[in-house]
């Protein structure tokens, strides 16, 4: 039981640390943070990051957010920049630098390499008097008051901070580019997610022969015929022009039953929703599903841009498609 308490106690001042941390970097994001979006969003070639041990395991992966949000970024190992992998770099590139104590030997190194090719550098740092942020056009305050490690020896606040620091680049670069969820898609073409994102309505709706559908004035009884014979838990309604003059689901079949009508005299014009919701065949599969969700309903018309009905879906369509 005491050992259980002490553990639950470690991991709570880690948290309550790493918390405070990230805290104090609210009052950095100034000028420095501005210019150093104006550089990475001027570079005409890609986002270079370098860092060694955990600071490289975090420039991994702030290399990764970036080149999946729409800025082109790869990490360089610099100890093996020095023996070759610096030929990767050219002069369109940016270094974004990360080294907690701003003295990391295998970075330092590289300085006066990036200065000789005029390379921009960006760095993020612990230390703003150090080698690096010097060397730098911008430097990045990362610096921590202490690490959650109780030894203040493993990196572990500094390292949260710099990942944080790195997602704030990717977003703000993100938002500065317009960089939308298709844009997203096309970096994450594989799984669920380029399902969810690439999908789009025409995809996935009932068209053609599959889509049910009746005019105004039609019985209630031959509606449900129609109903039964697509499968979809609905039918549209036309006007005789062709555009969209209602719905009629399951759910309104409910609603007509509570109401005591009967079916078998009533006409669809009684009972119909009148146009009920609906979606162009262009806009992502997800947008339907949001539009589901948010109006709490099941199938949604597909219509042109001159608000004929040409298909329909349902959730049961959705999630075959993988998108929920």
């Amino acid at each position: 039981m005491n050992q259980s308490h002490s553990l639950i106690q470690s991991a709570q001042r880690t948290i309550r640390l790493e918390l405070e941390a990230v805290e104090a970097l609210l009052s950095r994001i100034n000028g420095d943070f501005v210019r150093a979006c104006e550089l990475l969003l001027a570079c005409k070639g890609r986002i270079v990051v370098v860092g060694m041990g955990k600071s490289g395991h975090i420039g991994n992966k702030i290399a990764a957010t970036l080149a999946s949000t729409g800025t082109p970024a790869f990490f360089v190992h610099p100890a093996e920049a020095s023996h070759g992998d610096m030929g990767m770099i050219t002069r369109d590139d940016i270094v974004l630098a990360l080294s907690n104590s701003g003295s990391t030997a295998e970075i330092v190194t590289l300085l006066p390499l990036i200065k000789r090719l005029g390379i921009t550098l960006v760095s993020l740092t612990g230390n703003p008097d150090s080698p690096l942020a010097k060397a730098a056009e911008v430097n990045l305050d990362a610096r921590v008051p202490q690490e959650a490690c109780p030894l203040n020896l493993a990196p572990t606040s500094s390292t949260t901070v710099s990942l944080v620091l790195g997602d704030a680049l990717a977003i703000a670069l993100l938002e500065a580019r317009g960089f939308t969820a298709e844009d997203f898609a096309f970096s994450h073409p594989g799984g669920a997610l380029g399902r969810r994102l690439l999908l789009k309505v025409e995809d996935v709706m009932h068209s053609g022969d599959r889509l049910p559908r009746i005019q105004r004035g039609t019985s209630l009884r031959e509606a449900l015929l129609e109903m039964t014979e697509k499968g979809l838990g609905m039918t549209v309604v036309l006007e005789q022009d062709g555009r969209l003059a209602g719905v009629f689901t399951d759910g309104d079949l409910r609603r007509t039953l509570d109401r005591g009508i009967d079916v078998r005299q009533a006409c669809i014009d009684e009972v119909m929703t009148v146009h009920g919701k609906t979606i162009l065949p262009e806009m992502l599969a997800a947008e339907a599903l949001k539009i589901m969700e948010d109006f709490k309903i099941n199938a949604l018309v597909v219509t042109d841009k001159d608000d004929r009905p040409i298909g329909a879906l349902n959730m049961h369509d959705l999630l075959r498609a993988g998108v929920m």
